[in-house]
């Protein structure tokens, strides 16, 4: 089976990467040759730039499934899918569950649930703008590969080599234990994929030939985000106090804290029947633990500081 992954180098895609290297793939990569440029020694590599709309490196060759990691506007998909044309079987997007409507819906839709309108005008990511562009981006690969077309929507993505530091941060923060400063209600739900499982259930849908839209959520169990931290904790040997705080003040985007997430969460039962696993969250934990702490735990930018959290907890106690 040849592989073809444009984006292979950074997180979801060197995890896609890894797994179909394990499941006997040829894989070729596409990309800038930026990215961990010394990974994957010995795998063809296709020097391109989705930016500037360089695909020369794709005008020869073909390929049984293209994987394609780093498509977030119409333009880059596009003009791969104009580059390809047909030397290539199964057109697989890795979506996002931002092109779910924000408002009106039920804890645990299915791939069905609606969708926001999509937008072609900008390619400006933003919170408003970056669903729908992956809506369009869908509605684009959809209408050019039919039945060869396959969507996968992950919820949020967390494991070794996180470029985001989304749940490292707690990963981390729980490592500290102590009092815990949480701008939350820790009872909200949270949705936490493994990048691994991700990547398996992408490869088994290129296995199988399957076409459709997945939902690639976990973990098995419902989690709350109260409940991942001490998880987290529990990993990491350390004890927490998890102390609910003011969200004033704290900085913009908390790692995993969203208002509206309890509308945000989604069914796994048609990626379950496909192929996605279920790695514990304490695995997980346990392995962006020992990778954060390999690569010697680099600040991080999102979050509280120690000082802010602390500013935080005070405020709490004033109160």
């Amino acid at each position: 089976m040849r592989l073809l992954v444009l984006g292979g180098t950074s997180f979801v895609g060197r995890a896609i990467v890894e797994d179909a290297l394990r499941t006997g793939f040829e894989v070729t990569l596409f990309g800038r040759g930026r990215t961990n440029p010394d990974l994957f020694p010995g795998l063809e590599r296709l020097v391109g730039d989705r930016d500037t709309g360089d695909y020369a490196a794709l005008s020869d060759g073909s390929w049984d499934a293209v994987a394609d990691v780093s498509g977030y506007v119409p333009r880059h998909v596009g003009q791969a899918m104009d580059a390809l044309g047909d030397r290539v079987g199964r057109y697989v997007f890795i979506s996002s569950h931002a092109v779910y409507e924000r408002t009106g819906l039920a804890p645990g839709g299915d791939e069905d649930t609606p969708r926001r309108p999509p937008v072609r005008d900008t390619e400006e990511l933003s919170e408003a703008t970056y669903g729908p562009l992956k809506v369009a981006c869908e509605d684009d690969v959809t209408a050019r590969y039919g039945t060869r077309a396959t969507i996968v929507r992950p919820g949020k993505v967390a494991g070794p080599h996180d470029s985001m530091d989304t749940f490292t941060y707690w990963v981390r923060r729980a490592a500290r234990g102590g009092r815990v400063a949480l701008p939350a209600d820790p009872a909200q739900p949270v949705q936490i994929v493994d990048s691994r499982d991700l990547a398996r259930l992408v490869v088994q849908l290129i296995c199988d030939d399957r076409p459709g839209a997945f939902h690639a959520v976990g973990p098995a169990e419902p989690t709350t985000l109260g409940g991942l931290i001490e998880i987290c904790a529990r990993v990491a040997g350390t004890e927490v106090e998890i102390v609910p705080v003011a969200p004033d003040g704290a900085p913009p985007m908390f790692p995993l804290v969203r208002p509206d997430w309890p509308t945000q969460q989604r069914s796994a039962a048609r990626a379950r029947r496909a192929g996605l696993p279920a790695t514990p969250l304490a695995v997980t934990a346990a392995d962006v633990l020992a990778w954060d702490r390999s690569r010697g735990e680099p600040p991080l930018p999102l979050g509280y500081t120690p000082e802010q959290e602390q500013a935080a907890l005070n405020g709490h106690h004033s109160a």
